[in-house]
């Protein structure tokens, strides 16, 4: 789902009601009221957290990103990237900061360097810091920040 656009939350969830509103009535399921909430003021949904000071990643997620071990091989640098890739649009400069660590997802590559061990400290560091998602102030204007490297490209809307 987009982030950025107006009541793009309540445009998903409306069309995923129109979807699965004749699935939900054939298979008689029901909604369990325990795990209802209404009028919440901030709601935990898809690994951000949603409030009126905007998006923001869930600190579980970054918890764990901040304790993640050195990894000792392709599968756990993979792990590690997936996780921290998928919040990568709060971090300005992501694709530079993980360059380092994404060559070492080639085949045969992998040897630990020091600049991977920094690639990756620093990339810890980023996930903590990154800032909060808000609706932009539409009175000013709009720069959008690209990287790029030979090994991945990002952008963040400032």
């Amino acid at each position: 789902m987009p982030f950025g656009l107006t009541n793009a939350p309540a445009t998903f969830q409306g069309l995923m009601n129109d979807i699965f509103r004749p699935l939900l009535r054939r298979n008689q399921l029901k909604v369990k009221q325990s795990k209802c909430l209404w009028a919440e003021p901030k709601v935990e949904y898809l690994g951000h957290v949603i409030s009126a000071a905007g998006v923001e990643p869930d600190q579980a997620k970054i918890h764990c990103m901040t304790e993640w071990p050195l990894p000792k091989n392709q599968k756990e640098l993979r792990g590690f990237l997936g996780l921290t890739g998928y919040y990568r649009r709060f971090v300005e400069g992501y694709g530079k900061i993980a360059a380092p660590l994404t060559l070492l997802l080639r085949k045969g590559e992998f040897r630990w360097t020091e600049a991977a061990t920094e690639a990756f400290e620093k990339l810890k560091e980023a996930m903590t810091t990154a800032p909060v998602l808000a609706l932009p102030d539409f009175a000013k204007p709009f720069v959008v920040e690209c990287d790029a490297s030979g090994a991945g490209i990002g952008a963040v809307l400032m």
